[in-house]
């Protein structure tokens, strides 16, 4: 099962972990898999590369796991794009639960 959670300090996101395999399918074949795959790296690519933080949000991937944490300093127009970002994951992440409520979990924490 993918479990995604999102970590909030009031309305503002400031971090989530996405670890596991939804198990539709082998590895490298899983649809699932690889839709959440994508969406989580254009996040991070938006976020470290089109964005241009001064200092690139920490990002820390093992196998099958990716966490990112947005700095605390983090305000104004960088804070509101990081957060429409991650709000769009975390609707898009929660969509694909309800598609595959047995694969897939998505929390807030």
């Amino acid at each position: 099962m993918i479990q995604a959670s999102f970590e909030t300090d009031g309305s503002r996101i400031t971090a989530f972990t996405v670890a596991g395999h939804s198990g539709l399918a082998p590895s490298g074949e899983d649809l699932l898999c690889a839709a959440v795959t994508s969406a989580v790296r254009l996040t991070e690519c938006a976020v470290n590369d089109v964005l241009g933080l001064q200092a690139p949000v920490k990002v820390q991937e093992e196998e099958a796991s990716i966490h990112l944490k947005l700095p605390r300093n983090l305000e104004g127009e960088a804070d509101q794009v990081c957060q429409t970002l991650l709000a769009a994951l975390m609707v898009y992440l929660v969509q694909l639960q309800e598609e595959y409520p047995q694969h897939m979990n998505v929390m807030e924490v």
